[in-house]
């Protein structure tokens, strides 16, 4: 396929957008689609990390990728300066009890990383309001993060300069179109078969009103609490297999309770619970590349890390879209 290639991508999100902006940039003309208002997007559920190292380290299932995990977080900065998205580089850190964390110490050293142990004192000032009864913690510096509603709009902003037009409409088909992009969720088989393969994954995340809310990303066991601008986002529940974007107000009060357990001051905190819905493949790594389909090209199934892994996906969906190499990562 030429540089001028005409494609729709359906799919608004982290994904759709990475490949929006890639594509424009490769001299295609792009059109994105989807139903939803840009609030609603998945995406916009979220912590935005940007996280490989704690990723591979917490889940099992994620530690296999773990060097795919860390390039594409390499490729943000790139991405950042060219859309205007907001990238913090001030990292993240654990603190739990002393099994916990040794525990995480040694899922640092299997990855070849090594995670700083802090002091209390030095802990509370990377993360103001942290509660005092935690005695240390680990750093590291290798996770980053976004805020998902500014990135979604600087994104979005990008491409639209890019000269990608969006439209509020659910995709059919390919259509008049050299391709199309599916960078939806599950329930989209459609318009490419192999979507069938993916099941969603449903997930709570509470927004706590925190005027004092500064300093890094802190991880604890089962929670983690992210600052943002006077509000701290704590995170996140996990209901495989339920499709159901409703919001579940039971699904507050255990992460009103992990989020005081980590910062007393959240405790009674105004809050806003929000719901959204992944998508996840077996291996947790998305479908990117050509599908049985003609002419469709596949960028779904991010499971929870679709912030992370949105400019390696952009970048390989544009290398097949105008016949480049996709690079090692390609299926």
């Amino acid at each position: 396929m030429d540089r001028q290639a005409k494609v729709t991508i359906a799919g608004a999100g982290a994904l759709g957008l990475a490949c929006a902006v890639a594509l424009a940039d490769a001299g295609c003309t792009v059109t994105v689609c989807d139903p939803a208002e840009p609030a609603d997007n998945a995406s916009g559920v979220a912590a935005g990390m940007i996280a490989p190292s704690f990723e591979a380290v917490l889940d099992a299932s994620a530690r296999p990728h773990f060097d795919l995990l860390l390039g594409a977080r390499d490729l943000w900065p790139g991405l950042a300066e060219r859309t205007g998205v907001a990238l913090r580089r001030d990292g993240a850190m654990a603190v739990g009890d002393e099994t916990w964390l040794e525990d995480v110490a040694a899922g640092f050293v299997r990855l070849g990383l090594h995670a700083a142990e802090l002091p209390a004192a030095t802990a509370r000032a990377l993360a103001p309001g942290l509660a005092a009864a935690w005695p240390r913690a680990l750093l590291t510096r290798e996770d980053w993060r976004i805020d998902p509603v500014q990135a979604l709009s600087a994104l979005r902003n990008a491409a639209a300069e890019a000269g990608v037009t969006f439209r509020r409409e659910a995709v059919g088909g390919r259509g008049d179109a050299d391709l199309l992009v599916v960078a939806t969720g599950s329930g989209a088989e459609r318009l490419a078969p192999e979507l069938s393969a993916l099941s969603p994954i449903k997930g709570h995340i509470l927004r706590a009103r925190a005027p004092w809310a500064a300093g890094v990303t802190v991880r604890g066991q089962g929670a983690y609490a992210a600052p943002g601008d006077g509000v701290m986002t704590i995170g996140a529940t996990m209901e495989a297999g339920v499709a159901d974007a409703a919001v579940d107000p039971a699904k507050a009060e255990p992460l009103r309770a992990a989020a005081a357990r980590l910062f007393p001051d959240l405790a009674g905190a105004p809050f806003e619970l929000s719901a959204g819905v992944r998508a996840a493949t077996p291996d947790g790594l998305p479908l990117v590349g050509y599908g049985a389909e003609p002419r469709v090209i596949l960028a779904a199934g991010a499971r929870r890390n679709g912030w992370l892994l949105a400019p390696l996906v952009g970048r390989m969906v544009a290398a097949f879209a105008t016949g480049a190499d996709p690079g090692a990562d390609a299926p």
